[in-house]
């Protein structure tokens, strides 16, 4: 599926000064450069990884599967929470060793962690030879030929305009594509550092997404997963996120549609219709909650109260069948309350979760709530509260699943089980993991799976005739 390597003419892709515009970037891309880039944090991430890969592979670098291979390593990066850059900063330890042994090893940072950090990253890991932030991604050929001057190369200017709508991605083989259809953040929640380290929201025009879309089904994917900050607040300035919906169910080859992450406030009429009305789009959303205070979500700037998220909830399983839902939570914020703390718990035994992330808040630098809050919740009670909603969702998460039991679920077979060569791994509709006999099945086949037993997290069958 990957594109062949392009002509000199094709290779300009980049946005450079005019003492950069001099470099022969082509020429560079000829010294058996091969690139290795190994990606961390969520989906949109993955997405960049690929669109990274895209520019490299046009400009005549090499991609490879293996960091042994390389001779150009590049870490895309997550800056969420202070332990995915601890992560970071303790692999680029290793990789200095590697670059101590490999003496032609080009060494660079990318994404959010390279944004949120800047020099600071130069001064942690100053064997690091170029840093690019999430809109400097065309700059990739000039920084890695830039490695010559000795001089940290960086690209941390925030670029309303980029929204890479130009460059295809290189993806992996698989029957699931990443999709971005908007960049940036405008909510300004006091506990995330992503509208700091990508910038305001710019969303890309829906005759160039379906013309993704249908690209995507002839390279054979099933599949599509549309992606944002918030991507449900996409409007390209004619079309809406129901609009964008609407348009893409037409595309003749795709199985399922699937988005993440929607904001609560941008759940329209339009969002919940398309999903009643369009049989490729899945009965399935990711709805962040964050807390189930109302009081806390003011402070956390959500821009919805408890009782509107609740009456959300009702109004789209009024409308949407059998739909699954699952959640974000953080508990312990700033002044989080035992009180606080109770009503999110009272809210996810209401509500009952498919399943959920739950995180313990940490302090994140370059926030509103590091720079403006006390974070005045210990880490003892934080403890105590996460472990409290884990098992309370591990229970309904188990009791959810057990009510399928002796019900047929359509399955789109991914690949084999990791646990059993023998069986196959597939996601229903709700984006439940069901594992299988393999049988006369295949990868990318619409499957019927009668459920026998569960998990929490998994349900386990044999195939029969899909469910109509």
């Amino acid at each position: 599926m990957n594109p062949k390597s392009p002509t000199k003419t094709e290779l300009p892709l980049y946005k450079a000064s005019p003492a950069l515009e001099a470099i022969d970037i082509a020429q560079q891309a000829q010294n058996d450069q091969r690139v290795y880039i190994e990606t961390y944090g969520c989906q949109m991430n993955v997405s960049d990884s690929e669109l990274m890969s895209g520019i490299l592979t046009r400009n005549g670098y090499e991609m490879v599967d293996r960091v042994d291979d390389a001779n150009v390593v590049l870490l895309n990066t997550c800056a969420i929470r202070e332990n995915a850059e601890e992560k970071v900063l303790n692999r680029l330890v290793h990789l200095h060793h590697r670059k101590r042994r490999q003496s032609d090893l080009v060494l660079g940072v990318c994404g959010c962690m390279a944004q949120h950090m800047k020099t600071k990253l130069i001064d942690a890991a100053p064997y690091v030879d170029f840093v690019l932030g999430p809109d400097a991604y065309r700059n990739l050929p000039m920084a890695i030929s830039s490695v010559t001057t000795g001089d940290p190369f960086l690209g941390l200017k925030l670029d309303r305009g980029e929204d890479y709508a130009d460059i295809a991605p290189i993806r992996k083989e698989g029957i699931r594509a990443w999709l971005t259809i908007q960049r940036g953040c405008d909510k300004m929640c006091t506990f995330c550092i992503v509208p700091f380290v990508r910038g305001r929201e710019r969303s890309i025009p829906m005759h160039l997404l379906v013309d993704d879309v249908k690209r995507l089904a002839d390279e054979g994917f099933k599949e599509v997963v549309l992606l944002g900050q918030t991507v449900n607040s996409y409007d390209d300035g004619t079309h809406n996120f129901g609009d964008l919906l609407f348009g893409m169910s037409e595309v003749e080859g795709i199985d399922r549609i699937r988005f993440t992450s929607p904001h609560p406030s941008d759940a329209t009429d339009a969002l919940i219709e398309a999903m009643a009305s369009c049989d490729k789009v899945c009965n399935q959303i990711h709805l962040p909650l964050q807390s189930g205070s109302t009081r806390v979500l003011e402070t956390m700037r959500r821009t919805y109260t408890a009782e509107a998220y609740r009456e959300l909830v009702a109004k789209m399983r009024a409308h949407i069948p059998d739909l699954s839902i699952s959640t974000d939570v953080i508990v312990g914020f700033c002044g989080e309350t035992e009180q606080d703390f109770m009503e999110t718990y009272d809210l996810m035994a209401e509500i009952r979760y498919d399943s959920a992330f739950m995180f313990k808040y940490s302090s994140r630098d370059g926030t509103l709530a590091h720079k403006t809050l006390d974070d005045d919740v210990s880490e003892e009670e934080k403890g105590r509260r996460l472990k409290e909603i884990i098992a309370l969702q591990e229970n309904i998460s188990h009791e959810i699943n057990q009510e399928l039991i002796g019900e047929t679920v359509e399955v789109l077979v991914e690949g084999e089980s990791r646990r059993d060569p023998d069986n196959f791994q597939g996601k229903t509709d709700g984006f439940k993991t069901a594992v299988f006999p393999k049988e006369s099945s295949e990868i990318g086949d619409l499957v019927g799976v009668k459920v026998e037993s569960v998990t929490a997290h998994t349900l386990i069958g044999s195939m029969v005739a899909a469910p109509e």
